[in-house]
């Protein structure tokens, strides 16, 4: 067998179109899902009459964001509207899309997948309720109020971008070649103009989504946050708590068991208790790795988990 032959010294790899589809692959379902939504949205549209200017939309209308529908209960539209785009001009889900392909997969990689997802998601969230506030104080006008599409998220994923990476140089126009950071800061500048009506450079779009989702991606950048540790945390806060699974068991207690007495407080209370204490150890570490990853595990908490490990494989043994 040659040198060659071995597997360790093979050097093959991934097709470019397979490593295109490995890399940014969350971006690349958030997109797919857009598409869909898109499509969803087009195929339930109807007109109301033969050449009438008017549509049905009950696809779009179940899942914009109605503020008078989210105050009646249906608050699952503070994050169903960002996977909306509009019907009238097909450039509304494209440039969307193409930021989203461009400066998501960038994110994504500096995040990692799940910590990725879960920054979209509540970056489209809280663009929704930046909204909802803008237009109570009437920063918007009179109602009725909706909007939808994607963009207060991927606004959130545009400065997050420039903020690792300012220097990087993108196309204004396809043409301008400009630094992300002034972009970022002209984008955010338009926005707040319009909404504070000190000029009017866009009709009819979301602006304070926009500026919910830059302020999001500032904050989560300045105070180091983890999502997907809050969301952790949150699942086991409610979560039932179980009967302990680790048992301890001593070689002597093994080999001459001893019958159970009968005092107020059972011979197997202080194990029970030992094991109750070692799993809540582990709870909390579990809960700290998603923040502080592997390396930022102090050497006690290391040996904590080895401890866990050994009394798993000895009951298992």
């Amino acid at each position: 067998m040659g040198i060659y032959d071995r597997d360790y010294y093979r050097r093959e790899g991934p097709s470019f179109l397979g490593s295109l589809a490995d890399q940014g692959r969350m971006t690349n379902w958030l997109i797919g899902i857009n598409v869909v939504f898109y499509i969803l949205q087009l195929v339930t549209r109807t007109r109301v009459a033969p050449g009438f200017p008017l549509f049905h939309e009950p696809f779009t209308d179940a899942l914009v964001l109605n503020v008078d529908a989210v105050f009646h209960g249906q608050v699952w539209r503070l994050l169903t509207y960002a996977f909306l785009h509009s019907q009238g001009s097909i450039w509304h889900i494209v440039f969307n899309m193409l930021a989203l392909f461009w400066f998501g997969r960038q994110v994504e990689d500096t995040l990692g997948p799940r910590e990725y997802l879960w920054y979209y998601l509540l970056a489209a969230v809280l663009s929704g309720i930046t909204y909802v506030v803008a237009c109570l104080v009437g920063l918007h006008g009179p109602g009725p109020h909706s909007a939808l599409g994607a963009s207060g998220a991927v606004t959130g994923v545009l400065v997050l971008a420039a903020i690792y990476n300012p220097r990087q140089i993108i196309y204004l126009f396809f043409i301008i070649p400009v630094p992300i950071w002034a972009f970022i800061v002209l984008l955010v500048a338009i926005d707040a103009f319009d909404l504070l009506g000190i000029a009017q450079f866009r009709d009819r779009v979301a602006t304070s989504a926009h500026l919910g989702g830059a302020a999001f991606a500032f904050l989560y950048h300045r105070n180091h946050w983890r999502v997907s540790g809050w969301t952790y945390l949150i699942t086991n806060l409610f979560k039932p708590r179980k009967k302990p699974k680790l048992r301890i068991y001593r070689e002597d207690e093994e080999s001459t068991p001893t019958p159970l007495p009968r005092p107020p407080v059972p011979a197997g209370a202080s194990r029970l208790l030992e094991d109750e204490q070692l799993e809540a150890q582990v709870d909390a570490i579990l809960a700290k790795i998603p923040q502080v990853g592997m390396e930022g595990l102090t050497e006690s908490e290391r040996q904590i988990l080895v401890r866990a490990s050994e009394v798993i494989k000895r009951r298992r043994g």
